[in-house]
């Protein structure tokens, strides 16, 4: 879109990062890591909280990710749900998730991004230790 904000296509499928209890959603977070370059990826995350959040507060609350998570078609979260899901990723205690707390716990809920995280940290200590040995 033009303002910056993310299609709905997109970002239904950054979503499925997010499952509610009983449901399973296909993990498409790292394939759109893949797909696109790092600025528009972030973007796209950033995207993602822009439509959750309270636009007065500027965080997502329970109320505005029960209320906006229909938008990505995610109709009926539950207050338990929702309120679960704002403890999951409120890393400074808060209540509310911030951009970035948004962004680490869509990452963070990504079973395929977590595997290529542990892949990265090992190339990395393998390179590393190889310096050290030279």
């Amino acid at each position: 879109m033009e303002d910056g904000s993310p299609s709905r296509p997109s970002m239904v499928k950054m979503e499925t990062a997010m499952p509610m209890e009983d449901e399973e959603f296909e993990d498409q977070l790292p394939v759109m890591a893949e797909k696109l370059d790092m600025d528009t990826f972030v973007s796209e995350l950033c995207g993602g909280f822009r439509l959750l959040a309270d636009q007065e507060k500027g965080v997502i609350t329970s109320n505005s990710l029960r209320k906006n998570s229909a938008l990505l078609g995610m109709e009926g979260m539950s207050e338990e749900e929702s309120e679960a899901m704002i403890r999951e990723g409120d890393l400074n205690g808060d209540g509310a998730l911030s951009e970035s707390e948004f962004c680490i716990l869509m990452v963070r809920l990504s079973p395929g991004m977590i595997q290529e995280a542990e892949a990265w940290l090992e190339k990395a200590v393998i390179e590393e230790l190889s310096r050290s040995s030279n």
